[in-house]
């Protein structure tokens, strides 16, 4: 149950904050599937290798990804798959809410045939 304080409500707006970046939500899908490098992400996403090391450093200080040495690549993977549950619900709800909009407008172009 969420405590109704600023200090307590404060991360909770921190870590939507971090996933309020479509750059950083595309960095996260490119890491669904597993670990990756830069390079690797750089390629699934399109973005550019710059921004790639910027996002991936957020997520990282926000605890969402980790790195991961290995031989002379660092990669990147999700600490918590629970991430994708989240952005599952609001994929879901924004779905209920097109498809409500959708009805409302074929309600009223209906309206307006009459």
């Amino acid at each position: 149950m969420l405590e109704n304080s600023p200090a307590a409500l404060g991360p909770i707006a921190d870590y939507f904050k971090v996933l309020s970046e479509t750059s950083r939500l595309q960095v996260l899908c490119s890491l669904k599937a597993g670990s990756k490098n830069v390079s690797e992400i750089v390629e699934a996403t399109g973005l550019g290798q710059a921004n790639v090391s910027k996002h991936l450093k957020i997520l990282a200080q926000a605890g969402i990804v980790q790195r991961q040495p290995k031989g002379v690549s660092i990669y990147y993977e999700i600490i918590d798959p629970l991430i994708f549950e989240i952005c599952e619900l609001v994929c879901d709800r924004l779905s209920i809410r097109l498809e409500q909009q959708s009805e409302q407008l074929k309600q009223l172009e209906a309206w307006r045939g009459r």
